[in-house]
């Protein structure tokens, strides 16, 4: 009786030994080195690439050509007491990764005839949360520039595709923004600047999902382009008699037959 498995391919029945049936565990292997591999492949600096989309958006849509530099130092004293020219901070105080987009499965590899060459797990997303202030000599400047960074990110619920660099616009997806949200229940934004040491002031909490592959690579199974072939199992079941490499093409041979004694 052949006993089937939900996620397995059946057993084979005829010995332990046979090799017919057997599931086929894949094996992962190490992220090879970056290049146009395919998205499951290449190695992408997520925090890095999303660094400078939101530097380049900011440039371009909410300082104009004003004279402020963009920075993504943490906000101390120290920090603030150094400043001395007109600055928009945006620092990265949290990174976790958002469960709600996680999917299941594999996806495909072909190669350039369409044929299947390997399988990866999905892209997992992550929220990085950045903590926008402006710094100037006067409160209303830096309202001023907050002003403008919100209306900036609520022009867009995703990084424009054009500010997108490096393997992370190879990929093909959506990176959403978030802007002035409430915090999660877990923190608020009075612990961050607690723990920064530093002064609370006016500030934008900005959410940048982004996808992230996990490196985890399959490969797939040989493709088989060969007729199948039939065979008996041998007095033990394997391996199989001399007879038994026949193909389905060829003709079953005659089973020869011992000549019946004649009675009477």
């Amino acid at each position: 009786m052949t006993h089937l498995v939900e996620g397995q391919p059946p057993a084979c029945w005829c010995s332990p030994a046979c090799p017919i049936g057997q599931p086929r565990v894949p094996r992962a292997r190490p992220l090879p080195a970056p290049g146009p591999r395919g998205p499951g492949r290449t190695l992408v600096h997520v925090i890095q690439e999303v660094d400078s989309a939101l530097q380049a958006l900011i440039q371009r849509e909410a300082i104009g050509a004003r004279d402020v530099e963009v920075v993504f130092d943490a906000p101390t004293k120290e920090w603030s007491s150094r400043r001395n020219a007109p600055t928009i901070d945006v620092y990265l105080y949290d990174i976790r990764e958002d469960l709600r987009r996680r999917e299941r499965g594999l996806l495909n590899e072909y190669d350039d005839d369409q044929r299947i060459t390997a399988r990866h797990l999905p892209p997992r997303y992550f929220k990085l949360s950045y903590l926008v202030t402006a710094w100037t000599q006067r409160p209303e400047d830096e309202h001023r520039l907050l002003s403008g960074l919100l209306s900036c990110f609520l022009r867009h619920d995703a990084l424009p595709i054009d500010l997108l660099t490096g393997p992370l616009a190879g990929l093909g997806l959506s990176v959403p923004v978030s802007i002035a949200l409430p915090p999660p229940e877990d923190r608020s934004f009075a612990d961050v600047w607690s723990a920064l040491g530093g002064e609370l002031k006016p500030s934008l909490d900005l959410v940048v999902c982004a996808p992230t592959p996990t490196g985890r690579v399959y490969e797939a199974a040989t493709l088989v382009d060969q007729p199948p072939r039939v065979s008996m199992g041998g007095k033990d079941g394997w391996p199989p008699r001399e007879e038994a490499g026949r193909t389905a093409n060829e003709p079953q041979r005659p089973n020869p037959r011992r000549p019946r004694k004649r009675t009477g």
